[in-house]
């Protein structure tokens, strides 16, 4: 119904209106064109007849093509910049229409220029998906341009499923033809037929055409049908890439290499230079191939493809030991489109924002778990696990943000390991299930407070993905890496002074590498400094023995699945399937002369003792430091290596296989001169030998939280994760409060098992500055090294102190009464508790036990209770406050009463 007060809604074209039953409020108009041309002889009657009726007329600009409307047209312009991304993009043009509000008249740009800017027909589509029914919302009438033959399905699909009217135009002698493909609401006699536009498109009547030969004619200028091409975007450039890299100095070569790379690799300009160093079109044209749908592929999988390329060029004689490459790519757009077709949106917008990014994250979660594909990508994985057969395949988190400088996302997203058996049918449902799982991580609540740690909540941050087959080989009825590891081209666990902290560290374990970069159980892993690599932070065989490596993760193919094995059950079917037992264990002589059964143990000891120039040590040593020198800062790399033995000659050898390597984001890779330690006697509060991670540093200690380990071991689990939230209310209060905060608790922090550590996301303690890890949760258990873990990732790239103390062991000793709150040891009163304070609300509602096992100090209590002077204001400046010093050379640690001079 016409609006009160207010002429119909119309095209400006009075014949055009006859022919499609009228303009109706809500209206999408898309006019699909040979020529920009061509899209102007209908945006200027429109824009004509909104200026003559009063209406309010928005034009969005943003395209290279020339202005739509005059700068003089009595309309409001909206500049915009496509290049700043999707989700920049779409905000601000929802945002501006929102605040416009209803019954307003829209002009966009020729929509085909966010194809070339996004390089993807997909983003296109979630484009209009996300404007159009906005629009249509709002009683509005908008128009839109899109060229002929130059987009996929996957962009006019969604607009036509979307639009209200789609028209496709095309011209033959100075005659135009619009041909009406979708016309929602309408049903006038004809109205699907071919129409032709007057004499020269001039204003004349759309009459329709209803002879063969000219409906022939017309057809055949139009040229072949839009919907039956099935190439994505970018045909015609792949197409000339693929001719110019044949070719030698060809004046294209640049321009079209420019576009390959921000198309598919990245738009990141710190990453640029490495890219243009590696990357040609010869090694662009075989990315493209294994792409699935379009867009980036994301930082993971670029800083795979630059190591492997800088140890190619930097290190010839490694790259002969590389395994042979195996992944596809998932692009990043495939994301978002997910996002779009199911709905998603309005939960993605929510988390752009500091206020509401935590609203509705378990909503989220479980909507894009049982979220649809198109059908198109469908049938795309369906050829990648043709290509991988019955081979097991990891799916790994690749997003844009992820691997960069500056931010590492270690642990924040999803990987899942397929163990792809089965029938097609299955193995293709459990792959889609393995697609969602890493989609639903990009949403999760430790992947968005990353992001909004990092100011990173604004920015566009797709989800590409990662696939890749698993290295490793087939042992009995499991399928496993001989060895797996990350290694830091930097070690800031240098726990001896032999050790030399810029040639590089590994932690190195047996079967899939989960477990060196995960906190999972009570077992151990092997740290191995590259300068010095049989040089153990134990000593002794019994403690060797006992901090070796006892569990293995492996793929049970029987059981499709992920599996934890005991390494002793593998090693019958380790030597049946060749690989080099003797090589990576140690053999307990006590126990073979003892009982003649053979016991051994996963040291790696003769492995590491191999420091020829061409062993596995040597080798990682090589890749370590080209990849720092290329990248011109340190780095960290995920990596596994099989063994094999040389047919003819029967000499073993290695295969190295580059999984992922980033910039290392360390705030300090120095270890300056501290003063040496020697408070006087009753001054020390705390002291610690041995396992001191991070560079050296002299600080104030203005807070101290505490669990108390005679409480908390005896919480059943769920009160256990009671008490990691409960420390989560007093890190975000701690973060409005001036000092630095120390945290002391039982076992390792990060842990997944309770009866091992409080099991804190990192989220919960990243606003303390030091973390300190007490041996006293079982006899055996002590603190492991958790270097190279995702959990170790984050406490380096936010400079937070790392060390373990041992109570009742030579050097260590702590005022464990005091944290109790029992008053100090030597005299004084008691230290008040400041835990209500700080956690508010949340305190009132713990049961009495969590309440009991968690205690929050001021540092000032404890000097100016002991009369060491000092006020209790616990500030920055250190008033009052504990002196911490740390020494990390000598790997000792000193919290004194008084200042360190």
């Amino acid at each position: 119904m016409p609006k009160q007060n207010t002429p119909p809604d119309t095209s400006g074209l009075p014949a055009f209106d006859r022919a499609v039953g009228g303009i109706l409020a809500g209206d999408n108009i898309v006019w699909h064109v040979d020529s920009i041309a061509q899209y102007q002889s209908f945006v200027t009657p429109f824009a004509a007849a909104a200026a003559r009726d009063g209406r309010r007329l928005i034009y969005f600009r943003f395209a290279r093509h020339g202005r739509l409307l005059p700068e003089d047209f009595p309309c409001e312009t909206v500049v915009l910049r496509p290049e700043d991304g999707f989700e920049v993009f779409i905000n601000r043009i929802r945002g501006r229409i929102g605040a416009v509000g209803l019954a307003a008249y829209y002009v966009f740009d020729c929509l085909s220029d966010l194809a070339t800017d996004w390089y993807s027909d997909a983003m296109l589509g979630n484009f209009f998906m996300l404007t159009c029914p906005y629009l249509f919302e709002l009683e509005t009438i908008a128009y839109f341009g899109l060229l002929r033959g130059r987009h996929s399905r996957d962009a006019t699909e969604p607009v036509i499923a979307t639009t209200q009217l789609f028209l496709d135009v095309f011209g033959d002698e100075g005659r135009l033809y619009m041909r009406p493909l979708k016309t929602q609401f309408r049903r006038p006699p004809g109205l699907r037929l071919l129409h032709a536009w007057g004499e020269g498109g001039a204003g004349g009547a759309f009459d329709i055409v209803r002879g063969s030969a000219e409906i022939t004619r017309a057809i055949a200028h139009a040229g072949p049908d839009w919907a039956a091409d099935a190439e994505v975007h970018g045909a015609e450039l792949w197409r000339r890439a693929e001719e110019a890299a044949t070719r030698a100095g060809d004046d294209e070569r640049p321009e079209i290499w420019t576009q390959f790379v921000r198309m598919m690799i990245s738009r990141d300009e710190a990453i640029m230079p490495l890219v243009q160093s590696c990357f040609s079109l010869k090694t662009l044209l075989p990315i493209r191939r294994r792409l699935v749908g379009t867009g980036l592929i994301g930082g993971k999988t670029v800083g795979m493809l630059l190591a492997r390329a800088i140890v190619a060029r930097d290190c010839p004689e490694v790259a002969a030991k590389l395994e042979e490459h195996d992944s596809f790519y998932v692009g990043a757009d495939v994301f978002y489109t997910f996002l779009v077709r199911n709905g998603l949106w309005p939960l993605r917008e929510r988390q752009r924002a500091q206020r509401t990014f935590l609203d509705g994250v378990d909503e989220a979660q479980a909507r894009v778990r049982a979220g649809g594909f198109p059908d198109y990508i469908v049938r795309q994985f369906a050829n990648v696990l043709d290509h991988f057969g019955q081979y097991p395949i990891i799916v790994r988190s690749s997003s844009l943000l992820e691997d960069n400088y500056g931010r590492a996302f270690a642990g924040k997203y999803e990987s899942v390991f397929c163990a792809n058996q089965g029938t097609r049918e299955e193995r293709l449902e459990a792959f889609l299930d393995a697609v969602r799982t890493v989609y639903a991580s990009a949403m999760s609540r430790e992947a968005l407070s990353y992001r909004a740690r990092h100011g990173l909540l604004e920015r566009d941050e797709q989800m590409a993905l990662l696939v890749m087959r698993v290295t490793g080989s087939m042992q009995g009825g499991c399928f496993y890496p001989h060895l797996a590891g990350v290694g830091f081209s930097y070690n800031p666990f240098a726990w001896h002074p032999a050790i030399d902290p810029a040639a590089g560290v590994v932690r190195l374990v047996y079967g899939l590498g989960t477990r060196a970069v995960e906190r999972v159980d009570d077992d151990y892993t092997r740290v191995v400094a590259l300068n010095a690599p049989l040089r153990r932070p134990e000593s002794g065989a019994d403690d060797i023995f006992r901090h070796s490596q006892r569990r293995v993760d492996v793929i049970d193919l029987a059981a499709n699945r992920p599996a934890l094995r005991e390494f002793r059950t593998l090693l019958d079917d380790a030597r049946e399937a060749g690989i080099p037992v003797e090589l990576l264990t140690t053999r307990d002589d006590e126990v073979y002369e003892r009982t003649g059964r053979e016991a051994r143990f996963l040291t790696f000891e003769p492995l590491l003792s191999d420091a020829s120039r061409e062993g596995l040590v040597a080798d990682l040593r090589a890749v370590l430091q080209a990849l720092e020198k290329a990248y011109a800062r340190p780095v960290d790399i995920e990596f596994a290596v099989n063994f094999e033995r040389d047919p003819a000659t029967r000499e073993l050898r290695h295969w190295l296989h580059l999984l992922q390597c980033r910039p290392l984001q360390v705030q300090g890779t120095h270890n300056p001169d501290v003063p040496p330690a020697r408070p006087a006697p009753g001054e020390v509060f705390l002291r610690a030998k041995s396992a001191v991670v991070g560079h050296s540093r002299v600080h104030a200690v203005d807070w101290i939280a505490h669990v108390r380990p005679e409480i908390y071991s005896t919480l059943n689990e769920q009160n256990r994760h009671a008490v990691a939230r409960a420390i989560g209310d007093v890190n975000r209060a701690l973060a409005a409060r001036d000092g630095a905060a120390m945290l002391i608790g039982p076992g390792r922090w990060g842990t997944t098992t309770p009866g091992l550590g409080v099991p804190v996301r990192f989220s919960e303690i990243n606003h303390f500055a030091v973390l300190c890890e007490l041996a006293v949760m079982s006899e055996h258990l002590t603190p492991d090294i958790s270097l190279g873990t995702h959990f170790f990732g984050e406490l380096v790239e936010m400079n937070m102190l790392y060390f373990a103390l041992f109570p009742g062991r030579e050097g260590n000793e702590i005022d464990l009464a005091a944290l109790a709150g029992e008053g100090l040891q030597n005299g004084g009163g008691r230290p008040r508790d400041c835990f209500d304070e700080l956690a508010g609300e949340a305190a009132a509602n713990l049961a009495a036990p969590v309440r009991d096992a968690l205690r929050v100090f001021r540092a000032a209590d404890f000097t100016a209770l002991a009369g060491q002077g000092g006020s209790p204001a616990g500030s920055a400046s250190g008033a009052g406050a504990l002196w911490l010093l740390a020494d990390a050379r000598r790997q000792e640690l000193v919290i004194s009463r008084r200042k360190f001079v």
